[in-house]
């Protein structure tokens, strides 16, 4: 166990101290025995999915309003865990980060391990202009680099909001796609430059 591991353990302890007991208290543990009883394990799709991490312990147990110096503290410490490109280089290939978008596949019980896994951008967030249908979960993505700029600080803060969005808002959404390795360097590269590449229709 990681240091930080024990350090999010820990928070997470002294926050639930500190929160008042609530008559839910009891269906969530009914809740969790259901869940335990009726959910197995299939292919790849083990029953630790449903285990809570010490992050989203706190944000599940505050209404994801966690107290304002834990969530720094653990925003930073997500941050200080993502893993750049060794070349220094964030910008892949929009075509590919394109396709990746629109792929929401892998993960289930019925796919191979070890088979690439589509981000499923546009489950969450309107991107290109030309996709028409999208979700609303997540703000609008369409221009994003003709507005943000395409700066190398810009390059790697898209990188590590896509490797791990709760480094910078720690009860976030979007999934921690590096973190949880369910996307690659190269898959990460490609939808940076999907949402920053001037010739990426996003940016049109």
């Amino acid at each position: 166990m990681t240091k930080k591991i024990i350090l999010a353990a820990s928070m997470a302890a002294t926050l639930m101290i500190a929160l008042p007991a609530v008559a839910e208290g009891d269906y969530r543990a009914k809740a969790i025995a259901t869940f335990n009883k009726d959910f197995q394990a299939r292919g790849q799709a083990s029953i630790d999915r449903l285990a809570e991490d010490g992050l989203q312990l706190i944000c599940n147990r505050t209404g994801n309003k966690p107290p304002e110096y834990i969530a720094k503290q653990m925003e930073a410490d997500q941050l200080a865990d993502v893993k750049y490109p060794a070349d220094g280089k964030m910008l892949g290939d929009w075509k590919a980060g394109e396709k990746l978008a629109q792929s929401g596949r892998g993960f289930t019980w019925s796919d191979k391990p070890g088979l690439p896994v589509g981000g499923n951008c546009y489950n969450c967030h309107r991107i290109s202009p030309n996709e028409t249908s999208f979700g609303t979960i997540g703000p609008t993505l369409y221009q994003f680099g003709k507005l943000r700029g395409n700066t190398p600080d810009i390059q790697k803060y898209v990188y590590s909001k896509i490797y791990n969005a709760k480094a910078h808002n720690l009860c976030s959404e979007m999934p921690r796609f590096g973190r949880v390795g369910a996307l690659g360097e190269k898959q990460i590269k490609d939808l940076v430059a999907l949402l920053l590449d001037p010739a990426s229709p996003v940016n049109k």
